[in-house]
C-alpha cells in the first residue's frame, strides 16, 4: 500500500499503482431529532437545511456519497401555531427537489395524558415509526452493501441496538453518530465507531436557496419565519 502526493491511498498491482476505490458513505437523518436540536439551540434561521449539502460537507477526501435518507413524521395540527404544518410541507417540497435524497415517513399518534398539577385530561401526540424506519434502512443498506461508512444524525438512544448489530455483524463497516445541537446519547456514543456534535458552522454552510423551482415549475419559497 502506498500514499501518493495528494494523500490518496493507492495499491500496487503488478508493475502498476492502482488508486484505491473511494469509500462509500450513506447519511441517515433523524428529521425531528435534528429539528428539536436546532430549536433547543435557538437556530430557527437554519431550519431551511439542505440535507444533501450537509451530507457532502461531512465527506472527507477519497469518499463518495451513495445515499441521503431523511426520516420524519408530519406534525399533528398545532392550535398554537397553525402555520407550522404549512412550513413543514414547504420544507418537504424543497427536499424533494434534491437529487439522491429519499424521504421516509412515520406518523404522530394521539395520546391521552393527565396534567400532574390540575388533573385535567389532555391530548398530546407521540411520534411513531421513525426509529424503526431508520433501523430497517440501516440494516437493509448494510446487507445490500450500500456503504462502507454511515453517518447517523440522531441522538435517539433506541438506535443503539441496530448500530451495535451492524458493527458486530459487518466488521468492515463504520457507523459514525453525528449528534444534533443540544442533544447527545451516551448509549449511541458507546456503540458507534465514533461520535461528534454537528456544529453551527457546518449547519450554516448547508442552507437551501431562499427560492427553489421544483420539477413542475412552481416556486418553493423559504418561510419568512425561518429567515
Amino acid at each position: 500500500m502506498y500514499t501518493d502526493f495528494d494523500g490518496a491511498s493507492t495499491a500496487a498491482h503488478g508493475n502498476m499503482v492502482m488508486p484505491s476505490p473511494a469509500q462509500r458513505v450513506a447519511v441517515y437523518v433523524d428529521g425531528l431529532n435534528l429539528y428539536y436540536g436546532l430549536k433547543a439551540a435557538g437556530w430557527r434561521r437554519y431550519y431551511w437545511l439542505d440535507l444533501r449539502r450537509l451530507a457532502e460537507n461531512l465527506l472527507r477526501p477519497g469518499q463518495t456519497l451513495t445515499a441521503v435518507r431523511y426520516f420524519t413524521a408530519r406534525f399533528a395540527p398545532a392550535k398554537a401555531d397553525p402555520m407550522q404544518n404549512i412550513r413543514q410541507d414547504t420544507y418537504l417540497q424543497a427536499l424533494a427537489t434534491l437529487p439522491n435524497l429519499s424521504i421516509h415517513y412515520g406518523y404522530h399518534q394521539p395520546k391521552r395524558t393527565t396534567c400532574a398539577q390540575c388533573g385535567a385530561a389532555m391530548e398530546t401526540y407521540e411520534e411513531k415509526m421513525t426509529d424503526v424506519n431508520i433501523a430497517v434502512a440501516l440494516l437493509n443498506d448494510a446487507q445490500d452493501n450500500l456503504f462502507d461508512k454511515a453517518y447517523l444524525i440522531s441522538a435517539d438512544a433506541d438506535l443503539a441496538g441496530p448500530v451495535s448489530t451492524i458493527r458486530n455483524r459487518y466488521a468492515d463497516k463504520q457507523i459514525i453518530v453525528a449528534f444534533p445541537p443540544k442533544r447527545v446519547s451516551k448509549h449511541l456514543r458507546q456503540v458507534a465507531t465514533a461520535a461528534f456534535t454537528v456544529g453551527r458552522r457546518i449547519i450554516s454552510n448547508s442552507q437551501l436557496p431562499d427560492n427553489i423551482v421544483n420539477s413542475d415549475g412552481y416556486a418553493v419559497i423559504r418561510p419568512s419565519r425561518w429567515r
